[in-house]
């Protein structure tokens, strides 16, 4: 998916004024699984920290927009599992 069509995607989770739950951090995790990117809104009252919010999710922040993010599901292997390392 390219960066334009990021515009084209609607929030699938938006973020009140109890800003950022484990709840909430639980769902980003599950929409991520199934969709791969999701977009987050949060209200102007609220205070939020993009990248603390994709580091809990497991998630890589892809843009950030006034009040909205885009996360994507992390790939790639983990680390030690490779036996070709050695």
């Amino acid at each position: 998916m390219s960066r334009e069509s990021f515009q084209d995607l609607k929030p699938t989770i938006w973020v009140g004024k109890r800003g950022i739950t484990n709840v909430m951090i639980d769902e980003i995790r599950r929409q991520l699984k199934d969709r791969k990117i999701v977009k987050v809104r949060w209200l102007r009252n609220t205070e939020i920290d993009p990248e603390e919010i994709a580091a809990s999710a497991g998630a890589v922040l892809l843009e950030v927009r006034g009040r909205t993010l885009v996360l994507a599901e992390r790939r790639g292997r983990s680390l030690g599992r490779d036996s070709r390392n050695i």
